[in-house]
């Protein structure tokens, strides 16, 4: 009997390589693909940090060759510069704060990836994850990962209805502990690497990376919500909605970045109290479940994705919706996504636009 053949994006990390071996261990025929991603511009500040592409290459081997299964690497590093690494640093320009994760999961894995692995013959596409799929009567669902410290399912969301039949995510039934414990027990050979960091093309501060790719852009004001005068800025790259260092400003009260103007080139500040907002509007969408229309819906929501999830209302538009929360939310911030959850499932999600 023919195995299935599953590619397994390898990335160098314990949790790929534990998603290779259970697997393999569950009968699948196992190939890895590992992504070469950075561009010669992003080599300094890669190689300054933790993260080095030959380092990860060569793990990555190690694990493969450990586990007798064949490795391909990929070269994606000028499609990650113009999906990912562009976005990234426009973000940033706008006034926004961008999640190049997202856009990674969308164009670069789950996207150029995906192609490959189906190209090389392969039924699935499998990643370490922690998240989960269900197939129920032929429609797939995007689930929680059951650790719900490590749950992933907000940096997915912008995946497709027709992408999800494609892939595996093998550590969804599992927690983290017991990922580095199965490493260990079967001696791979990554199994006591750290977790990677969130951004893995940056290694220090972002306005590190950004003043090395980007024209910062003019000094501005630093107003208060009234227009106020306060101080002056050096470009609004450097600054992010909730940020109370390093403004450079004197006031009778603690002040806060409220909001980012690109348009003026300001910064606004205010108190602690005026962070806090009642609605956001959001844009880019992407439904894993039919679109609702018409009524409003009751979900639960994560602004970004160390977020706790909050219960809110959603009022579907044509191609934004608005959403209330039902108790007022700190620092929402114009860049980042929305997730909406009905229970464990992930029902959509889209970018936010600006907060009200």
């Amino acid at each position: 009997m023919n195995r299935k053949l599953v590619a397994v994006a390898v990335s160098g990390g314990v949790d790929s390589s534990v998603a290779a071996l259970l697997l393999q261990q569950q009968g699948y025929e196992v190939i890895g693909l590992h992504m070469h991603l950075f561009p010669v511009s992003c080599d300094d500040s890669v190689k300054s940090g933790k993260i080095k592409p030959d380092y990860l290459k060569d793990k990555a081997a190690q694990v493969c060759s450990y586990l007798g299964i064949p490795l391909h690497v990929i070269d994606l590093e000028k499609e990650f510069e113009r999906y990912v690494i562009d976005y990234f640093c426009q973000g940033y320009l706008q006034g926004r704060t961008p999640n190049p994760c997202i856009i990674c999961n969308r164009h670069i894995k789950f996207g150029l990836l995906l192609e490959k692995a189906l190209s090389l013959n392969a039924e699935y596409l499998a990643t370490g994850h922690y998240a989960r799929i269900e197939n129920r009567e032929g429609k797939y669902h995007l689930l929680k990962g059951i650790d719900s410290s490590k749950d992933q399912s907000y940096v997915l969301y912008n995946l497709k209805q027709d992408v999800l039949p494609h892939i595996l995510f093998p550590l969804g039934e599992y927690r983290k502990s017991d990922v580095r414990k199965i490493a260990r027990e079967n001696k791979l050979p990554v199994s006591e690497e750290p977790s990677s960091q969130d951004i893995c093309f940056v290694s220090g501060k972002y306005q590190d990376f950004l003043n090395g790719r980007v024209e910062s852009l003019k000094p501005g004001e630093i107003v208060t919500v009234d227009g106020k005068v306060l101080g002056i800025h050096q470009g609004i790259m450097h600054y992010t909605i909730g940020q109370r260092q390093g403004l450079g400003i004197s006031a009778q009260s603690r002040l806060f970045v409220t909001r980012l103007d690109s348009e003026r080139n300001r910064v606004i500040v205010g108190t602690e109290q005026e962070l806090y907002s009642s609605e956001l509007v959001a844009g880019n969408l992407n439904w894993l479940q039919e679109a609702p229309a018409g009524k409003p819906i009751d979900i639960a929501a994560k602004i970004r994705y160390k977020s706790p999830e909050v219960q809110a209302r959603l009022f579907p538009g044509v191609d934004k919706v608005k959403i209330q929360f039902l108790e007022p939310q700190r620092a929402v911030t114009p860049g980042q996504s929305i997730v909406f959850y009905r229970n464990d499932e992930v029902i959509g999600g889209g970018i936010i636009e600006k907060e009200q």
